[in-house]
């Protein structure tokens, strides 16, 4: 089958083709030999089994109906495809650095295009190109879960850096609320300490007056007498 147009690879998975297969019909079979007539004393002779058609003369069917692309890859076709896979990457606009899955993908279909015209010139070749590529994919596949566990740890790792810094904010509040009912408490004391000094000199200063005000009367007896 074709693929869509937008794909810059031109036909399907490449296959091998022998141009020496040719198609015959399962259902129409020239018949080599003619039947025995059956004889009246003998039993009939069972049908021969229908063999199943293999997947070759399927592919062969196939291949009589739509076929295959025989030509390999000229410089004016790798030119042209030089050409499309620029126009694909400014058409989609890909990003020309980083991670972009445009990118990735256009060019996984030029890969899968020159793997189709070096399988058609030499089969070996194309195949060992094709493990390349089946190699690159799961390499791709393997730093994409790691990229995506990374994402996953950090994103747990951050949010417990949240939480750690509300905690840590939290405890530099109740730090510094402390240290301010700690100097409130020292300055009540000490206002208290100067309160209570001060009421032992009023009251020292109130039985001095009145000791005053006792020798004074003595002392004015004294006098009238």
């Amino acid at each position: 089958m074709i693929p869509p147009a937008e794909s810059l690879l031109k036909y399907d998975n490449p296959v091998l083709v022998s141009k020496s297969s040719r198609v015959t019909s399962p259902k129409v079979r020239p018949q080599l030999h003619s039947q025995p007539q059956q004889s009246l004393d003998t039993s009939p002779v069972p049908p021969p089994p229908k063999q199943k058609a293999d997947s070759s003369e399927h592919e062969d069917i196939l291949n009589s109906i739509l076929p295959p692309r025989m030509d390999g890859g000229n410089p004016t076709d790798v030119l042209q495809l030089t050409e499309q896979l620029d126009e694909k990457l400014q058409e989609r606009q890909a990003r020309l650095t980083g991670i972009c899955p445009i990118r990735r993908e256009i060019y996984s279909q030029c890969f899968d295009e020159l793997i189709r015209q070096v399988t058609i010139n030499c089969a070996e070749r194309g195949l060992l190109l094709l493990r390349v590529r089946e190699e690159i994919n799961m390499t791709i596949a393997a730093y994409q879960t790691l990229y995506e566990s990374s994402v996953a740890f950090g994103m747990r790792k951050a949010l417990l850096s949240e939480h750690g810094t509300a905690d840590m904010e939290k405890r530099v509040g109740l730090e510094k609320e402390k240290q301010d009912l700690i100097k409130q408490l020292n300055e009540q004391k000490r206002r208290q300490a100067e309160e209570k000094k001060l009421n032992e000199e009023i009251n020292f200063l109130k039985r001095t007056n009145q000791q005053l005000k006792v020798l004074i009367n003595v002392l004015s007896s004294i006098h009238t007498k």
